[in-house]
Order: C-alpha cells, then structure tokens, then sequence
C-alpha cells in the first residue's frame, strides 16, 4: 500500500509553481483548507519537511526540491495516459501497422514518423521493414494498415506511385574497378562479385548478358557494409549512401550503360480504411509530403 497519492504529489507541483496555497486551489478547484490537508498529510507519511514559507511564499526545502524532481516524471506520464484514454475515448485510432520496404530512404522515414509522432501522440505506429521477396514479409502484409511497396497492387488494397528510388553503381575506392581506365570497367565487373539486396533488380539481372558471382544480403544495410568492405560491387539505393560517397568512401563505377537504376514504390492504404480516419490521413499526407529530397 502506497503511502503517498499522485494527486498529493501533483498538489505540491502546484504549489511551488504558483507559489501560494490560495492560488493552487483556485486553479485546481478545490479548497484552500483540502490543498493544505493533503499536503500536511504528504509531509506527514513521509516524515520529510517538503515546503517551507518565504514571506508569504511556499517555497521546496532542499529535500522537497530532490523528492518533487523525483515525482515529476511519473506525473508527465499519468498525465499524458489520461491524454491518450481521452483521445481514444473521442474515436483516436491507438495504433497504425506500418510496412516499408527497405530501401526506403531511412531519413525521410523518421522525419516523417517524428512529425507524426508530434501531431499525434496518443497513436502508435507499429512499424515493418520488408523485403517484398521475403514470403514472411509477403504474409505480415496482409494485417497491414498502410504500406510502400514496389508492387502497386497488394491484397489488403490498390496504391499509387509515391516516389523513386534511385540506385547508383559503386565499388569501395580501393576497389580494383577503380583502377581501371573508364572504357575498361564494364567488361571486367564479371570478374568481381556482385552485391545484392534479396529481391531487388531481378528483371535487370535476367536482361544481363554478362555472368558474374552474385552476393545476396537481405537488407540494403548488410549490401552497403559488404561494398564498403571490397566483399564486391553493387546497385545501392544513393540516398542511403550519400555520406559515404560525400566522403569519397564509394565512388561510382564510370560504367558506359546501366550506371544508374530506379525501383518505384508505391503508397498503398488498406481497402478497408476508405476513407481513411484523421491519423491515417495524416500519415499518408506526410509520406506524400516527403516523397521529394
């Protein structure tokens, strides 16, 4: 049995914050003499002095000012559960199931999730990177509210283009491709291994008439690691790997044709959800609002 309450602690917050027990129960609608009996009781249970006069100010003794630091923190966040059961109560969805491929750009993905985050914060989004090749991914998708996938069309409903994503040829600096005069570097890539992200360029791949070893790593992290580490060369998504090549860490390979790539994805929302509630809506706007670098 707790010997304090959350409205005691939240009393004496009060207190020092407008200085005065006459003010603390006008803002909070109780009496002076109910502010001064749950606060007498808080000191009392704890056997602490917490307040002290000033004039005619209530001011934290040292040990008040440690224990109310203490206590803040659990009442932010008693505050902000009342927030979110009132927001659920007015018809708040409580959470979106969202899947991104990928290769997505990382950054335009938080940016996107920390301003919904701020717009929305009694909505979780539980969120999925996929690889569309993955048959666990492929069936995780069927639960999904909200998806970007390259495939236009999913079970759960119909999308539209919502952005490209650009992938570049590139190998380590120090990679021997490097070494070689421009004219050179196509014929000699089947000498090398090639890094691949599971499920990407599978059309290209089977349009190459060169052969070379292909490596499979199945995220677009792993692939960019295995390039940085000369395991071999690759087709990464650029904007993943823009501080590498800022760097000059990977360069682009001076390939005469096919030195660039572009895999569409596709903004898809569930069949179900048209048309989509305001925390859906928002989420959709936003990645739409962030489909441009």
């Amino acid at each position: 049995m707790h010997k304090t309450t959350l409205e005691q602690w939240s009393l004496l917050e009060s207190v020092v914050e407008l200085g005065s027990f006459a003010r603390t129960a006008d803002a909070m609608y109780r009496s002076q003499s109910s502010v001064s009996y749950n606060l007498a009781q808080l000191q009392e249970r704890l056997g602490v002095t917490l307040l002290t006069l000033e004039g005619r100010r209530a001011v934290l003794t040292p040990a008040g000012r440690l224990l109310l630091d203490q206590a803040k923190p659990l009442l932010a966040a008693f505050h902000a559960l009342e927030s979110r059961a009132a927001d659920l109560h007015n018809g708040a969805r409580g959470s979106i199931d969202l899947i991104v491929d990928t290769v997505f750009p990382r950054q335009r993905l938080f940016a996107i999730l920390r301003e919904f985050q701020q717009r929305h914060p009694a909505t979780q989004v539980r969120l999925t990177e996929v690889l569309e090749s993955d048959p666990e991914a492929i069936a995780a998708s069927k639960d999904a509210d909200v998806l970007v996938l390259t495939r236009r069309e999913e079970s759960v409903g119909r999308g539209e283009w919502l952005m490209n994503v650009d992938f570049v040829a590139v190998a380590h600096h120090e990679h021997p491709l490097h070494q070689l005069a421009s004219a050179e570097v196509d014929e000699a890539l089947s000498r090398y291994p090639q890094i691949r992200i599971a499920g990407r360029e599978r059309e290209q791949a089977a349009r190459e008439s060169r052969t070379s070893e292909q490596w499979t790593f199945s995220t677009a992290d792993a692939a960019i690691e295995a390039v940085m580490y000369q395991v071999g060369y690759g087709w990464l998504p650029q904007e993943r790997i823009q501080a590498q090549l800022a760097a000059g860490t990977l360069k682009a390979l001076p390939l005469a044709h096919g030195a660039r790539r572009a895999t569409p994805l596709h903004l898809i929302v569930k069949e179900a959800l048209s048309p989509p509630d305001e925390q859906v809506a928002t989420l959709l706007a936003l990645f739409k609002a962030n489909r441009e670098a």
